[in-house]
């Protein structure tokens, strides 16, 4: 494989490197950015590889930050930029299953790659040169589409447990086929999950779900027992049937990779929404005229919270999804709603993503996607006036009327608005008129 062109982006990166040369130390552009480059994806941040210690690195440039005091990283900040430049180094054994208890500096570049977590990740550029330098064999896994640990994968996953999660989460975001060896370092280690805070798990899995073939990432955290560890609730829904005439795909699992599946570029909101859409129907399940799970929206809901809350995702997101789980089953009803209710349904906050759930929900199953199309088509006919209009009365109206004050404000107002946005009223005379007869029928 020869010299990659590199984009733009890596321009600021590349001048780092080249003061670093200037200096006589060594460095190069190393990471994720790297690997995407060689693999034909959009590359993220570049970072840089260098002999030189921290000390030394903030020594050339007038704005640093030591970020990892403890592990050799600072930030060198050029033009509002920031480069992360990490010192090469070898590491000691993991005790908390996260971070290394000693960290030391080396001189050696096959150190640094030895003690990186994938092949695909310790591949290094020299822009200096114009070459790629590879000491662990990650060109050739880069060639064959192959996500291998650098060295014995059982090492790489006892060191830590977090690796077992990026490793899922590369799988799938990169195209790559885990190989053996070290799909079996992952199963042997699955409980190195555990030494990971909640926090970090959701920020990863965000990560997963957010990117392409999000169901190959969960696939092969299930297959190595990871799954279990984190969101034991999801193989509940393993094997679980489903009326055939509904779903034909099979389990509620398999319709529930088969949705996100379907996602394009989804919100953290909608993409977590999907994986719990269902999560309420192994604890709703009967069977008597026909499989059912009657109200698995709002018992899902309630799991899906529980599940967010221990993934310490944020209140707002925690609340999004939750509510994006609880209603995703009334599109049932969407054809036969009133105006108002429906107009009140689109104007949710929460409803394009509500609808683009429903639409994987269906891609999901049998592929019946005449709801999506009725209420997309309906959603965008209303403008914004039809599904929010400027109320014709006011509490300050209705005392005016002679309506003593109390909670029937509320009942009244929300009537009106009702008989509004059905078409029934349309100014203030009508409303009046409306309002005095509900008036009577409450009094």
């Amino acid at each position: 494989m020869t010299y990659p062109e590199l984009p733009p982006k890596a321009a600021t990166a590349v001048s780092v490197i080249a003061t670093l040369s200037d200096a006589n130390f060594t460095a190069h552009l190393v990471g994720g950015a790297v690997r995407d480059l060689l693999l034909g994806l959009p590359a993220g941040d570049f970072d840089v590889a260098t002999n030189a210690t921290p000390e030394q690195v903030a020594e050339l440039f007038s704005k640093t930050y030591f970020v990892g005091a403890a592990f050799g990283v600072t930030l060198v900040n050029i033009d509002g930029e920031s480069i992360e430049v990490a010192t090469w180094r070898t590491e000691s054994s993991y005790k908390d299953g996260r971070h290394p208890d000693n960290v030391s500096y080396s001189d050696n570049l096959d150190d640094d790659a030895a003690r990186r977590d994938f092949t695909v990740n310790a591949l290094y550029l020299d822009s200096i040169n114009k070459i790629i330098i590879d000491p662990v064999n990650g060109l050739a896994d880069i060639e064959l589409k192959v996500l291998r640990a650098v060295g014995n994968p059982d090492h790489r996953f006892s060191e830590d447990g977090l690796r077992l999660l990026r490793g899922a989460r590369l799988s799938a975001v990169c195209g790559l086929t885990v190989c053996k060896e070290t799909e079996a370092g992952m199963k042997k280690n699955c409980k190195m999950i555990d030494a990971v805070s909640g926090e970090r798990i959701g920020i990863e899995l965000t990560k997963l779900l957010t990117g392409p073939k999000p169901n190959t990432g969960l696939e092969l955290l299930k297959r190595t027992d990871v799954l279990e560890h984190i969101i034991p609730e999801l193989l509940q829904l393993v094997d679980l049937p489903q009326p055939a005439n509904f779903h034909p795909e099979g389990c509620v699992w398999t319709h529930t990779m088969l949705a996100l599946e379907s996602l394009n570029e989804p919100t953290p909101a909608l993409a977590f929404a999907t994986l719990f859409h269902d999560i309420g129907k192994p604890d709703t399940i009967t069977e008597k005229d026909r499989i059912r799970f009657n109200c698995h929206a709002e018992v899902g809901a309630k799991i899906a919270s529980d599940i967010c809350q221990r993934l310490k995702l944020s209140n707002a997101l925690t609340a999004r999804i939750t509510e994006l789980v609880k209603q995703h089953q009334d599109f049932l009803n969407t054809m036969k709603m009133r105006p108002s209710t429906l107009k009140r349904f689109f104007r949710q906050d929460c409803f394009t993503e509500l609808l683009a759930l429903h639409k994987a929900d269906r891609l999901g199953s049998n592929g019946d996607l005449e709801v999506w199309q009725w209420c997309k088509q309906k959603y965008e006919s209303f403008n914004e006036d039809q599904l929010q209009p400027v109320p014709l009365l006011t509490g300050n109206d209705l005392l005016e009327l002679g309506i003593p004050q109390g909670a029937h404000y509320k009942i009244i107002l929300e009537e009106l608005e009702s008989a509004q946005l059905d078409g029934k009223v349309s100014d203030n005379k009508e409303a009046k008129e409306f309002v005095i007869k509900k008036w009577k029928k409450l009094s």
